[in-house]
Order: C-alpha cells, then sequence, then structure tokens
C-alpha cells in the first residue's frame, strides 16, 4: 500500500441522511469505513427552519437510536405528529390518529440539518470512519477488492462500495444499472410560515385539482408546505412575494391554519419515480435515492432510504466468517430483502398520485368513494398507519 493507497472494509459514496447513517451503522459494527462526502452546510442564522424537513418514522427513529443519534438531537426542533387528516375532492376526508392505531405518534418532524450535523459531529469522533471531502471519479472492481480513485489523487481499496450519492447517482452509473424514471411534470414547492392558529401537532394534506398540498407541524406555531404543483403552476408560486404565496397557501388549505407569514425563502424541486433493474453488482450496493426515487405525497422517501441502511447493516452483520463483504451471494440477500418494501411504497404512490391526477366527475366519486371506503374500516386504517411506521 503505497502513500496514495488506503484499504478499508467498506467505502461509501454520497452525504446526505442516509449515506452518513450507512457510515456510522457499519463502523459501529467494527468495520473500517470510508466516507466519500461533503459536510453538511450550516443553516442560515436569519433562518428560523431549514427548507429541507423529513417525516421521520418510527422504523427511522429506531435506526437513529440504534446509531445513538436521536438522543443527540435538539428535541425542542422536532415535532410529533398525532394525527393526520387527508382532505380529498368536495368533502372527502381522511383521519389517522396516534391514539386509535396505539402508537406513541404517526412520525417526527426534523430539519435535515439537525440530523446532518449530529450525523457529522458522530462520524468525526468515530475511529473507525476516515472521512474524504472529495468526489470519486473512476471505480475498478477486481475480484479481491474495488478500487475507488478519487479526484484528489487518493485511491480507496474496498471490499465493498456502497452507493448513496442520490438520484443522479454516479455510482449506479459505474455499474451499468437501468434505470426506469417517469416524470411527474411536477415540481416540489416547499416553505415555512408561522400560522396564526395551533397546528396541534397535526399533519395536513389535501389533493385538489391533480395537486398535492402538505403542511407538516414544526415546533411552536411554525408549519412546513409541500406543495406538488404542476411544473407551470410552481414556476408561478415560486415568483410570488412572501406574502402573495401565503395567501395562495391560506386559500387551497382552507384557511385551516389562520393567516400564514412566510418565515424564509421558497424552494423547488423536480418530482419523479424512478426504479433501478438492481440494487447490487460484483463488490456494489445502492441505497436510497440512488436506489429509487418515489412522489413525497406520502412523505416516505427517507424512510425507505434508511430502512436500505438497517437492512444492509443487518445483512453485513450476520454474514458468515468465511464470506467476503462483496460477495453476490451475501449482497443478493440485501436485495431480497429490499425488494418488496421499496416495490409496494413505489406502487402505492405512483398509484395514489395518478389516481388523483385523473380530471372529471366519475374520477371523483371514485376517489371520494375510496376514501369513504377507507375511513370506515379501522383496520384498514391502522394497517396503514403500520405501513408508514415501517
Amino acid at each position: 500500500m503505497t502513500a496514495h493507497h488506503q484499504t478499508f472494509h467498506v467505502a461509501v459514496v454520497g452525504g446526505g441522511l442516509v449515506g452518513k447513517s450507512a457510515a456510522l451503522a457499519l463502523a459501529q459494527t467494527g468495520l473500517r469505513v470510508a466516507l466519500v462526502a461533503q459536510p453538511a452546510a450550516p443553516r442560515p442564522a436569519d433562518v428560523p427552519f431549514d427548507a429541507r424537513i423529513y417525516a421521520l418514522s418510527a422504523s427511522s427513529q429506531a435506526l437513529l437510536e440504534r446509531l445513538r443519534i436521536w438522543q443527540a438531537l435538539d428535541h425542542d426542533r422536532l415535532s410529533p405528529v398525532y394525527d393526520m387528516r387527508v382532505f380529498g375532492d368536495a368533502l372527502a376526508e381522511l383521519h389517522f390518529s396516534a391514539f386509535q392505531a396505539a402508537v406513541p405518534q404517526l412520525a417526527w418532524i426534523a430539519e435535515s440539518s439537525l440530523v446532518e450535523h449530529a450525523l457529522d459531529s458522530a462520524l468525526r469522533f468515530q475511529p473507525q470512519v476516515a472521512w474524504f471531502d472529495t468526489r470519486a471519479q473512476g471505480l475498478d472492481v477486481k475480484p479481491d477488492c474495488a478500487c475507488l480513485a478519487l479526484a484528489n489523487g487518493k485511491v480507496l481499496e474496498a471490499d465493498l462500495v456502497v452507493g448513496a450519492d442520490g438520484a443522479h447517482s454516479w455510482v449506479r452509473a459505474q455499474i451499468g444499472a437501468h434505470v426506469s424514471r417517469r416524470d411527474y411534470r411536477q415540481t416540489g414547492v416547499v416553505a415555512n410560515f408561522k400560522a396564526e392558529k395551533p397546528h396541534g401537532e397535526t399533519a395536513y394534506q389535501w389533493f385538489a385539482g391533480g395537486e398535492i398540498v402538505a403542511l407538516l407541524p414544526l415546533p411552536g406555531s411554525h408549519v412546513s408546505l409541500v406543495w406538488s404543483a404542476a411544473t407551470d403552476h410552481a414556476r408561478e408560486l415560486l415568483a410570488l412575494a412572501p406574502a402573495q404565496l401565503a395567501a395562495a397557501v391560506e386559500d387551497v388549505s382552507q384557511g385551516r391554519l389562520g393567516a400564514l407569514e412566510c418565515v424564509g425563502a421558497a424552494h423547488g424541486f423536480p418530482l419523479a419515480r424512478q426504479s433501478v433493474d438492481r440494487l447490487i453488482a460484483p463488490r456494489v450496493a445502492l441505497v436510497g435515492d440512488a436506489a429509487h426515487l418515489i412522489h413525497p405525497l406520502a412523505g416516505q422517501g427517507m424512510n425507505l432510504g434508511l430502512r436500505d441502511v438497517s437492512s444492509l447493516a443487518d445483512v453485513l452483520a450476520a454474514k458468515e466468517p468465511f464470506r467476503d463483504l462483496g460477495d453476490l451471494v451475501l449482497l443478493r440477500r440485501y436485495e431480497r430483502a429490499r425488494r418488496e418494501d421499496i416495490g409496494a411504497l413505489t406502487l402505492a404512490t405512483d398509484g395514489l398520485q395518478r389516481l388523483f391526477s385523473v380530471p372529471g366527475t366519475l374520477a371523483r366519486s371514485v376517489r371520494n368513494a375510496g376514501m369513504a371506503l377507507v375511513g370506515a374500516q379501522p383496520l384498514v386504517k391502522r394497517w396503514l398507519v403500520s405501513a408508514a411506521l415501517g
């Protein structure tokens, strides 16, 4: 090994919550891990909340507790979700309750930077992790190792490379995985507001005219908007002055939370569904958005990625002593363990998006009847809550 070559059990390419959770989870099992990623950017001091907000499920909370990250978070900046109210066409409504489902909460609303900075701190103090703040630019998979060339001139040798580098994954491209993509022709408009009326730790969602509007509770009297709007409409929303955007959200949310006041700028991101034909290749595994991309209407994208991390860590920890970490037999266990969860959630979110995008009176009647049927079946509602909790 030269000064420019370093050897590890696993090299994780990509940061964010999924990549950094993967690096920490694998390091805590005793593996030597290289993390090729950038640290989290600080939240501007004049912005009270991140633009990027996640609804973390029970499965995500369990993983973060296992990594001892959950305990390190500032819980004054977390908001529980005890109820969720979903409104369809006309008077159709669904109500999901943590109390009725016999769970402590339906989800926790957390800022991306809150969790990512806690992960950064833990990784800095983890002796099994070497952090490379650069990018990968070459991957050569050999029979006995994978060689990862970095932009800074170093070469990492690892038994396994984990691709956690997002929807436009470089690692995925290197293994030649086929990507099936459906562009929803929608943009997710996100912004945060101070609300006149208390949100009562309730998440609200409206299906209106083929678009989906969600207001998620933040600490105090604040809420976070995710508006899945047709791309042209999204451009109009993003061009509005803060007061005009607040008025538009008040209108579509039927004044449920009273007058709204923008806190921070609005941002937009394109919405699409992506599936890959395989999650693995010799000495390579994909996790998070590199492995799948779903519509945000159920708020489950990040939870799905963190379940990838949990499953991969469990599979690698349970391997037979004679198996190499990059053994395809071992990696196929991970792929099989994730296929059903990923497939079911992709199908559900894509199906709901299609269902609520169909115009016309007949489609509206079918949607209303479906929501009424689900609302009248406590066992079905409890099963849906259980699925969302992971």
